[in-house]
């Protein structure tokens, strides 16, 4: 049986805005196409949807919050946020399927029952403590570190973040926690929502000097990428990782229609490959992708298979 697990399941295709929109639910239809095509589920555990407690997402949080998230969510219009993040019916129960199966990996991996995880409508990056924001209504990847402190005692999480926008959710949650090393690529906040992510910005008190932001100018290619990610590599190896999660946005793939980059899926496979060499060296081999942004179908179907080999060949 393969130690690689792949989520997958209509239910995680719950969680997108509709038809036409950007995050729509035919990103799921996309990854998964591409996903038989290549005939992955021969190689991989292919894991059905898992869904969290509304106490999971309090991890992360605020409860004033998720008040009102399950009030819009009954409600099934209106906006979470400032205009990015509209309400749709059931957006409370699509925000647990995902949340759950980023959970649920992050269960098998601590336990060994697999090595390395994806799940591929996931990354929801932007949310904040206390509301959601960039097509986020909750923030995956801030309940599973949270989950990796307090269920299982870990003090040194790596979080990398390769999604053409800043992932200032996590970020600026843990900006202060010296437990979650960061390592974020991003457009340079000047052309790219949500302008944050500078250089100067680095962590504060116990943790400053553990937060590595690499923003990067518009039309970045693969050769920029790779050129910078050995400083991200001797970053994180200082640390000893004991866990690592990438969110592997493919929104930094040329061709993108809402941002600037120019990467193909060769920088989403060589950080892969990479990770998986850090992830085996420090972490016990726990390794956890999480899809993120991606508005061009093909491009994030093409990137996310692509790290998926890389998981199981590695």
């Amino acid at each position: 049986m393969s130690n690689v697990c792949v989520y997958l399941g209509d239910e995680l295709g719950r969680y997108g805005f509709g038809e036409g929109h950007p995050f729509g639910p035919d990103r799921l239809t996309a990854f998964r196409k591409e996903f038989e095509r290549r005939g992955l589920a021969t190689r991989t555990l292919v894991v059905p949807p898992v869904a969290a407690e509304v106490a999971d997402l309090a991890r992360f949080h605020t409860a004033e919050y998720l008040e009102r998230l399950t009030e819009m969510s009954k409600i099934g219009y209106g906006l979470l946020d400032g205009g990015d993040t509209p309400a749709f019916p059931g957006i409370l129960e699509a925000s647990q399927q995902v949340a759950g199966s980023v959970l649920d990996a992050v269960k098998r991996l601590m336990e060994g029952s697999c090595r390395r995880a994806l799940v591929p409508i996931a990354g929801l990056h932007h949310a904040r403590r206390g509301g959601a924001a960039g097509f986020c209504a909750v923030n995956d990847c801030g309940i599973a570190i949270e989950t990796l402190k307090q269920a299982y005692g870990l003090t040194r999480i790596a979080y990398v973040d390769i999604d053409a926008h800043h992932g200032d959710g996590v970020f600026y949650a843990f900006e202060a926690d010296p437990a979650v090393i960061t390592v974020d690529f991003h457009e340079d906040g000047a052309y790219l929502y949500p302008g944050t992510g500078h250089v100067s910005e680095t962590g504060r008190g116990e943790a400053r000097g553990r937060k590595l932001n690499i923003p990067l100018p518009p039309y970045a290619d693969d050769r920029m990428f790779m050129e910078l990610w050995p400083r991200a590599a001797r970053f994180l190896e200082q640390f000893s990782p004991q866990f690592i999660i990438m969110q592997a946005g493919a929104d930094s793939l040329a061709g993108d229609p809402i941002t600037h980059l120019q990467f193909s899926s060769a920088a989403h496979a060589h950080a892969a490959t990479a990770l998986c060499a850090i992830a085996d060296q420090y972490a016990e081999g726990r390794f956890l992708v999480v899809g993120g942004g991606g508005y061009n179908r093909e491009n994030l179907a093409t990137a996310w298979n692509d790290i998926l080999e890389r998981l199981i060949a590695a």
